[in-house]
């Protein structure tokens, strides 16, 4: 697993500069304007790199290859998605309908679903022939909230690096070393392109980025989900409280405002914060703590749930 991170790493972080080089010469940057922050052109397609990155790192991976086809291919599909989105500004619509496809390749040919969640104090709830419908909509939720987040340099990724340590620690614990093995390669992927991404960025994932990161974030949650005794209902919402939390907010907010709830604007957390005074780096760290603050608790509450086991 180890020697898969490397390689994820080392490919990232080589090839995210000669992927800036190319949409430079193309011309394929995010210009100022209303919604965005930058005051210059910066290039786009990052998360090229990324997705790469993390298709190297996979196929190095000592498992077998048929457990992560779904995957593959499902997070190739919304990688894909999100760079005809970079490229073309595709409809809201027809991004969902990419990332419906993928959340139905990865539920359907991954055999992937949430079946059950264990309450907190006893008892669970079975969602019987909800549960593909739930996971679908789990997986689309959760590919658009790191999408919505992504709005500061670093932001996104490293909020996603943070989430990901969650889900590696998780898989620790519960000994689930094939969960485990994907979240780490995702870390090696993101720290790879990091140094590129903080402030001031040289270059931007964009949705090809953002859209993946949070495809493969869901999945790789609803894995560790699946096979574990004791789940909370808080679980989900501590792995990605900021994300979701925003996200959730947001579409409040249009709903209140009658605006579409796709419409991009400048009044997220990131936003907010910006505007009371912050800095750009000391908003991206105060939200790199708060989610930190919620991976704690989270496997805090994996511990004391496991009652032998110590974080």
């Amino acid at each position: 697993m180890w020697t898969a991170a490397l390689v994820c790493f080392l490919v990232t972080i080589v090839l995210t500069p000669f992927v800036r080089w190319v949409v430079i010469k193309c011309d394929i940057t995010d210009k100022p304007n209303e919604r965005r922050i930058n005051q210059k052109p910066i290039a786009s397609l990052g998360g090229l790199a990324i997705y790469a990155g993390f298709a190297v790192g996979l196929f190095v991976f000592p498992i077998d290859k048929s457990l992560i086809w779904p995957l593959f291919i499902g997070a190739t599909l919304i990688m894909l998605t999100g760079f005809l989105d970079d490229l073309l500004e595709l409809k809201a619509r027809y991004k969902l309908i990419g990332q419906l496809f993928a959340a139905v390749i990865i539920v359907v040919g991954g055999g992937l679903s949430i079946e059950f969640i264990n309450l907190p104090f006893g008892g669970e709830i079975h969602f019987g022939i909800f549960s593909i419908p739930l996971t679908i909509l789990w997986v689309v939720s959760i590919t658009n909230a790191i999408n919505l987040i992504d709005g500061l340099d670093g932001l996104a990724a490293g909020v996603s690096g943070i989430a990901f340590f969650t889900v590696c620690g998780m898989a620790f614990i519960m000994g689930d070393s094939f969960v485990m093995g994907l979240a780490i390669i995702m870390i090696a992927a993101i720290l790879g392109f990091l140094p590129y991404n903080f402030h001031p960025a040289k270059i931007f994932m964009g949705d090809t980025g953002a859209l993946f990161l949070g495809y493969v974030l869901a999945v790789l949650s609803i894995m560790g989900f699946k096979n574990v005794t004791f789940i909370s209902l808080v679980v989900p919402i501590l792995i990605l409280g900021v994300p979701i939390s925003d996200t959730l907010i947001a579409i409040i907010r249009r709903l209140i405002n009658k605006q579409p709830i796709a419409m991009a604007d400048k009044s997220h957390l990131h936003h907010s914060l910006l505007n009371v005074g912050f800095t750009h780096r000391q908003t991206v760290i105060l939200i790199y703590a708060i989610s930190a603050l919620f991976r704690y608790l989270l496997l805090s509450l994996q511990c004391l749930l496991y009652g032998d086991l110590c974080c």
